[in-house]
């Protein structure tokens, strides 16, 4: 009996993968937890490189305990060195030379597509971050970061005044994107008013509004990094920034409808992350790392 020809070899394959660097949140619903939980549900390959532990509930935090930069380091290499990375999404970088040790690795690596979330205060009000370290996160990160997500109080902090409404959005975003940003977006949600609007700015001068109707929730923890992470992913994925924004804001949009009705503790609840999964998105393994 004669046989047919033998199939092609199908070509090696990998995940899009996404790394947050970022703080650890107990309670789950912020920080490396979320963006886990976020990298998954987009259908991404997550890692993580963990800056600090906190003693943190759905009512605030009550500790916080930072990881020697060195052995940041030492996890950033080893993940990067074995696994790659497609995108990064940075979170709570507490101290200077936290930020330092992320600059450096972002250049040794030339890690791509970097969103930077500047942590600064939690949802239940709590400072995470201190005040000699906001200058450092300006002068090393705003530049090698494609695009950085400020909330209004964060904002306030990095521009020196505070954000009166949605009238002075653009103005708060032009002053944000003086500071040496390729990309900012202002996230309007602590505004008052039935509609939440956000600014999306880019270096060339684009402009974008994103609007949306604001969701009746106490559950809100998370939303700032739960919003970043997901545009991490997007770009992993290979989306453009204005496409990575969209996709991002409708997937965070989702998981605040659909954990709006669930009591998760006594304050600040989180997300429903897990809303609407997609499977592991497959991409081709690049050429380079089939030499290797």
């Amino acid at each position: 009996m004669t046989q047919g020809p033998s199939p092609a070899p199908q070509a090696p394959l990998r995940y899009a993968r996404v790394l947050s660097i970022a703080g650890s949140d107990s309670g789950g619903g912020a920080g490396i937890q979320a963006d886990l939980k976020t990298f998954a549900a987009l259908g991404c390959y997550g890692m993580t490189a963990i800056t600090a532990l906190t003693a943190q509930n759905t009512r605030g935090v009550s500790g916080i305990h930072g990881v020697p930069p060195e052995f940041l380091k030492a996890q950033i290499q080893a993940v990067v060195e074995d696994i790659g990375v497609d995108a990064v999404k940075l979170g709570m970088l507490h101290a200077p030379e936290v930020a330092e040790v992320v600059a450096w690795a972002i250049d040794h690596y030339r890690l791509p597509n970097v969103v930077l979330d500047p942590v600064m205060v939690a949802t239940s009000g709590d400072r995470l971050i201190a005040s000699e370290t906001v200058q450092v996160l300006v002068r090393e990160l705003f530049p090698r970061a494609v695009v950085v997500t400020p909330n209004l109080d964060e904002a306030a902090l990095l521009i020196g005044h505070a954000i009166d409404g949605i009238e002075a959005l653009d103005g708060a975003a032009d002053e944000l994107l003086a500071l040496g940003a390729k990309a900012v977006l202002l996230k309007g949600g602590h505004l008052p008013g039935n509609e939440v609007v956000d600014v999306l700015l880019q270096a060339d001068g684009t402009r974008k509004r994103l609007a949306s109707q604001r969701i009746a929730s106490r559950n809100l923890h998370g939303t700032g990094c739960t919003l970043s992470s997901a545009i991490a992913a997007h770009l992993a994925l290979g989306l453009t920034l204005p496409e990575a924004v969209e996709r991002a804001r409708a997937y965070i949009l989702g998981a605040m409808a659909a954990g709006a009705d669930v009591q998760v503790g006594a304050g600040h609840g989180p997300l429903n992350h897990g809303f609407a999964p997609v499977p592991m998105h497959r991409l081709p393994l690049p050429a380079k790392a089939l030499a290797g």
